[in-house]
Protein backbone atom coordinates (compact mmCIF):
# COMPACT_ATOMS: atom_id res chain seq x y z
CA UNK A 1 0.00 0.00 0.00
CA UNK A 2 1.27 3.57 -1.39
CA UNK A 3 0.19 6.41 0.88
CA UNK A 4 0.61 10.51 0.29
CA UNK A 5 2.45 12.16 3.07
CA UNK A 6 2.94 15.43 2.47
CA UNK A 7 5.29 15.85 -0.62
CA UNK A 8 6.85 12.13 -0.09
CA UNK A 9 5.36 8.69 -1.15
CA UNK A 10 5.25 6.32 2.00
CA UNK A 11 4.80 2.43 1.02
CA UNK A 12 3.65 0.47 4.24
CA UNK A 13 3.15 -3.13 4.74
CA UNK A 14 1.13 -4.34 7.12
CA UNK A 15 3.06 -5.74 10.48
CA UNK A 16 6.06 -7.75 10.40
CA UNK A 17 5.68 -8.40 7.14
CA UNK A 18 7.30 -4.97 6.17
CA UNK A 19 10.64 -6.02 8.22
CA UNK A 20 10.38 -9.16 5.81
CA UNK A 21 10.47 -6.99 2.89
CA UNK A 22 12.31 -3.91 3.93
CA UNK A 23 15.89 -5.66 3.60
CA UNK A 24 14.99 -7.01 0.04
CA UNK A 25 14.07 -3.52 -1.06
CA UNK A 26 17.14 -2.43 -0.15
CA UNK A 27 19.19 -4.32 -2.23
CA UNK A 28 16.87 -3.76 -5.48
CA UNK A 29 17.24 0.03 -4.59
CA UNK A 30 21.21 -0.43 -4.32
CA UNK A 31 20.43 -2.66 -7.88
CA UNK A 32 19.15 0.61 -9.50
CA UNK A 33 21.83 2.51 -8.45
CA UNK A 34 19.92 4.19 -5.25
CA UNK A 35 20.94 5.69 -2.14
CA UNK A 36 19.02 4.72 1.03
CA UNK A 37 19.05 4.66 4.78
CA UNK A 38 17.94 2.02 6.37
CA UNK A 39 16.83 2.89 9.93
CA UNK A 40 15.94 0.66 12.56
CA UNK A 41 14.89 1.03 16.12
CA UNK A 42 16.96 -1.00 18.12
CA UNK A 43 15.89 -0.38 21.81
CA UNK A 44 12.86 0.88 23.40
CA UNK A 45 11.95 1.53 27.14
CA UNK A 46 8.18 1.58 28.35
CA UNK A 47 5.39 2.81 26.23
CA UNK A 48 6.38 3.41 22.22
CA UNK A 49 4.70 3.28 18.71
CA UNK A 50 7.27 0.21 17.23
CA UNK A 51 8.78 -2.30 18.80
CA UNK A 52 12.29 -3.28 18.86
CA UNK A 53 13.39 -4.31 15.05
CA UNK A 54 10.84 -2.37 13.65
CA UNK A 55 12.91 -0.78 10.29
CA UNK A 56 11.87 1.69 7.68
CA UNK A 57 13.94 2.71 4.49
CA UNK A 58 14.07 6.35 3.47
CA UNK A 59 15.63 6.91 -0.15
CA UNK A 60 17.83 9.56 -1.09
CA UNK A 61 14.67 11.23 -3.34
CA UNK A 62 12.31 11.00 -0.51
CA UNK A 63 10.27 7.45 -0.66
CA UNK A 64 9.35 5.60 2.74
CA UNK A 65 9.16 2.58 2.71
CA UNK A 66 7.85 0.70 6.64
CA UNK A 67 7.46 2.93 9.92
CA UNK A 68 9.65 3.30 12.69
CA UNK A 69 6.52 4.89 14.52
CA UNK A 70 4.81 7.43 12.67
CA UNK A 71 4.24 10.99 13.59
CA UNK A 72 6.74 13.67 14.98
CA UNK A 73 9.60 10.99 15.69
CA UNK A 74 9.55 9.75 12.17
CA UNK A 75 9.42 13.08 10.77
CA UNK A 76 12.27 13.74 12.59
CA UNK A 77 14.09 10.84 11.92
CA UNK A 78 13.23 11.42 7.90
CA UNK A 79 14.84 15.10 8.36
CA UNK A 80 18.04 13.20 9.84
CA UNK A 81 18.42 10.83 6.76
CA UNK A 82 20.01 13.97 4.44
CA UNK A 83 22.75 14.71 6.55
CA UNK A 84 23.48 11.13 7.35
CA UNK A 85 23.57 10.16 3.29
CA UNK A 86 25.99 12.89 3.08
CA UNK A 87 28.70 11.89 5.13
CA UNK A 88 28.43 8.47 5.03
CA UNK A 89 28.14 7.63 8.88
CA UNK A 90 25.97 5.65 11.00
CA UNK A 91 24.43 7.83 14.15
CA UNK A 92 22.39 7.11 16.52
CA UNK A 93 18.93 8.75 17.51
CA UNK A 94 17.79 8.59 21.21
CA UNK A 95 13.72 9.87 21.61
CA UNK A 96 11.75 10.53 24.88
CA UNK A 97 8.30 10.42 24.21
CA UNK A 98 6.99 11.99 27.02
CA UNK A 99 6.42 15.92 26.98
CA UNK A 100 6.40 17.64 23.82
CA UNK A 101 6.17 20.67 25.61
CA UNK A 102 9.79 20.12 26.60
CA UNK A 103 10.41 19.31 22.97
CA UNK A 104 9.47 15.63 23.22
CA UNK A 105 8.20 13.84 19.49
CA UNK A 106 5.17 12.50 21.41
CA UNK A 107 3.26 12.01 24.66
CA UNK A 108 3.79 7.89 25.02
CA UNK A 109 5.82 8.09 27.90
CA UNK A 110 8.38 5.58 26.36
CA UNK A 111 11.76 6.15 24.88
CA UNK A 112 13.54 4.73 21.24
CA UNK A 113 16.63 4.87 20.40
CA UNK A 114 16.80 4.32 16.53
CA UNK A 115 20.10 3.68 14.15
CA UNK A 116 20.47 4.93 11.03
CA UNK A 117 22.21 3.07 8.33
CA UNK A 118 23.48 5.03 5.29
CA UNK A 119 23.55 2.73 2.37
CA UNK A 120 24.94 3.78 -1.13
CA UNK A 121 25.78 1.56 -4.54
CA UNK A 122 29.19 1.20 -5.41
CA UNK A 123 30.69 4.29 -7.45
CA UNK A 124 30.86 4.20 -11.28
CA UNK A 125 33.51 3.99 -13.21
CA UNK A 126 33.59 5.12 -16.61
CA UNK A 127 35.60 3.84 -19.18
CA UNK A 128 36.34 6.18 -22.04
CA UNK A 129 37.96 3.40 -24.58
CA UNK A 130 38.01 0.04 -24.99
CA UNK A 131 41.72 -0.62 -25.93
CA UNK A 132 44.07 -3.25 -24.04
CA UNK A 133 44.24 -0.42 -21.24
CA UNK A 134 40.12 -0.06 -21.33
CA UNK A 135 40.26 -3.50 -21.01
CA UNK A 136 42.18 -4.48 -17.70
CA UNK A 137 40.96 -1.25 -16.03
CA UNK A 138 37.09 -2.45 -16.52
CA UNK A 139 38.73 -6.07 -15.14
CA UNK A 140 40.27 -4.62 -12.31
CA UNK A 141 37.73 -2.08 -11.66
CA UNK A 142 35.19 -4.78 -11.57
CA UNK A 143 36.83 -7.10 -9.30
CA UNK A 144 37.26 -3.73 -6.92
CA UNK A 145 33.54 -3.91 -6.76
CA UNK A 146 33.16 -0.63 -8.71
CA UNK A 147 29.90 -0.39 -11.33
CA UNK A 148 31.70 0.08 -14.75
CA UNK A 149 30.10 1.44 -17.58
CA UNK A 150 32.57 0.98 -20.81
CA UNK A 151 32.45 2.84 -24.18
CA UNK A 152 34.03 3.14 -27.55
CA UNK A 153 33.14 4.06 -30.62
CA UNK A 154 34.37 1.13 -32.66
CA UNK A 155 32.20 -1.75 -33.70
CA UNK A 156 32.85 -4.67 -32.55
CA UNK A 157 35.56 -3.58 -29.87
CA UNK A 158 32.82 -4.46 -26.91
CA UNK A 159 32.28 -7.58 -27.76
CA UNK A 160 34.47 -9.69 -25.23
CA UNK A 161 33.65 -6.89 -22.39
CA UNK A 162 31.69 -9.21 -19.89
CA UNK A 163 33.45 -7.09 -16.60
CA UNK A 164 31.51 -4.28 -17.64
CA UNK A 165 27.93 -3.78 -15.82
CA UNK A 166 26.95 -1.64 -19.14
CA UNK A 167 28.63 -1.79 -22.34
CA UNK A 168 28.25 0.88 -24.67
CA UNK A 169 29.18 1.36 -28.23
CA UNK A 170 28.95 4.47 -29.70
CA UNK A 171 29.91 7.43 -29.20
CA UNK A 172 30.43 9.08 -25.47
CA UNK A 173 27.03 11.27 -25.40
CA UNK A 174 25.62 8.03 -26.32
CA UNK A 175 26.79 6.51 -23.16
CA UNK A 176 26.58 9.30 -20.75
CA UNK A 177 22.42 9.06 -21.80
CA UNK A 178 22.46 5.81 -19.98
CA UNK A 179 24.99 6.40 -16.95
CA UNK A 180 24.26 9.75 -14.63
CA UNK A 181 27.29 10.57 -13.47
CA UNK A 182 27.97 11.71 -9.61
CA UNK A 183 30.67 13.80 -7.36
CA UNK A 184 31.00 9.96 -6.00
CA UNK A 185 31.79 8.53 -9.94
CA UNK A 186 34.86 8.85 -12.07
CA UNK A 187 35.76 8.73 -15.88
CA UNK A 188 38.79 6.98 -17.17
CA UNK A 189 39.71 8.69 -20.83
CA UNK A 190 41.85 6.29 -22.22
CA UNK A 191 41.21 6.33 -26.38
CA UNK A 192 43.33 5.73 -29.22
CA UNK A 193 43.92 10.25 -30.00
CA UNK A 194 43.64 13.48 -29.30
CA UNK A 195 40.15 14.08 -31.30
CA UNK A 196 38.21 11.26 -28.85
CA UNK A 197 39.87 12.86 -25.62
CA UNK A 198 38.63 16.20 -26.85
CA UNK A 199 35.14 14.80 -27.45
CA UNK A 200 35.33 12.91 -24.47
CA UNK A 201 36.17 15.96 -21.94
CA UNK A 202 33.72 18.63 -23.21
CA UNK A 203 31.18 16.08 -22.57
CA UNK A 204 32.35 14.98 -18.88
CA UNK A 205 33.06 18.44 -18.25
CA UNK A 206 29.13 19.27 -18.47
CA UNK A 207 28.23 16.72 -15.57
CA UNK A 208 29.06 16.12 -11.59
CA UNK A 209 31.56 13.64 -11.89
CA UNK A 210 34.02 13.46 -9.38
CA UNK A 211 37.02 12.94 -11.23
CA UNK A 212 38.20 12.99 -14.93
CA UNK A 213 41.69 10.94 -15.82
CA UNK A 214 42.83 10.93 -19.26
CA UNK A 215 46.06 9.15 -19.95
CA UNK A 216 48.56 10.47 -22.36
CA UNK A 217 51.87 12.33 -22.53
CA UNK A 218 52.73 15.99 -21.34
CA UNK A 219 52.58 17.25 -24.77
CA UNK A 220 49.57 15.12 -25.78
CA UNK A 221 47.71 16.93 -22.72
CA UNK A 222 49.10 20.48 -23.65
CA UNK A 223 47.62 19.67 -27.33
CA UNK A 224 44.38 18.50 -25.87
CA UNK A 225 44.08 21.67 -23.63
CA UNK A 226 45.00 23.86 -26.50
CA UNK A 227 41.76 22.51 -28.32
CA UNK A 228 39.74 23.00 -24.99
CA UNK A 229 40.24 26.39 -24.72
CA UNK A 230 39.36 27.36 -28.04
CA UNK A 231 36.28 25.44 -27.62
CA UNK A 232 35.20 27.24 -24.54
CA UNK A 233 36.34 25.36 -21.71
CA UNK A 234 37.92 27.66 -18.70
CA UNK A 235 40.58 27.15 -16.80
CA UNK A 236 38.82 25.47 -13.83
CA UNK A 237 37.31 22.91 -16.15
CA UNK A 238 40.49 21.93 -17.00
CA UNK A 239 41.49 21.98 -13.36
CA UNK A 240 39.27 19.31 -12.89
CA UNK A 241 41.00 16.97 -15.37
CA UNK A 242 44.19 14.37 -14.48
CA UNK A 243 46.47 13.93 -17.09
CA UNK A 244 48.35 11.62 -17.41
CA UNK A 245 46.37 9.54 -15.18
CA UNK A 246 47.79 6.73 -12.69
CA UNK A 247 50.23 6.98 -9.77
CA UNK A 248 53.59 6.99 -11.01
CA UNK A 249 54.82 3.26 -10.46
CA UNK A 250 56.70 2.63 -13.08
CA UNK A 251 54.06 0.71 -14.76
CA UNK A 252 54.66 -0.59 -18.73
CA UNK A 253 51.88 -3.03 -19.82
CA UNK A 254 48.24 -2.55 -19.79
CA UNK A 255 47.60 -4.67 -16.62
CA UNK A 256 50.43 -2.54 -14.39
CA UNK A 257 48.92 0.55 -15.93
CA UNK A 258 45.34 -0.58 -14.88
CA UNK A 259 46.47 -0.91 -10.89
CA UNK A 260 48.25 2.82 -11.41
CA UNK A 261 45.07 4.22 -12.63
CA UNK A 262 42.71 2.23 -10.20
CA UNK A 263 45.10 2.99 -7.05
CA UNK A 264 44.75 6.89 -7.67
CA UNK A 265 40.81 6.11 -7.46
CA UNK A 266 41.11 4.60 -4.38
CA UNK A 267 43.30 6.73 -3.05
CA UNK A 268 40.76 9.27 -3.66
CA UNK A 269 38.16 7.49 -2.95
CA UNK A 270 39.55 6.72 0.77
CA UNK A 271 40.95 10.32 1.19
CA UNK A 272 37.32 11.62 0.63
CA UNK A 273 35.78 9.19 3.19
CA UNK A 274 37.98 9.69 6.10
Amino acid sequence: MATAYGDRLVRTLPGRTAEAHILNDLVDLLAKGRSAVLATVISTDRSVPRHAGSKMLVTADGLRIGSVGGGEMEARVVAETDACLAEGTPRLLDYQLVDPGNGDPGVCGGRATILLEPHMPPSTILVIGYGHIGHAVTDLAHWLGYRVVATDDRSGTLDDSSAADVAVVGPVSVALEQVELTPRDHAVVVTRNTDLDVESIQCLLATSVGSIGVMGSARRWETTCSRLLDLGATTADLERVTSPIGLDLGAENPEEIAVSVMAQIVARDRSSAG
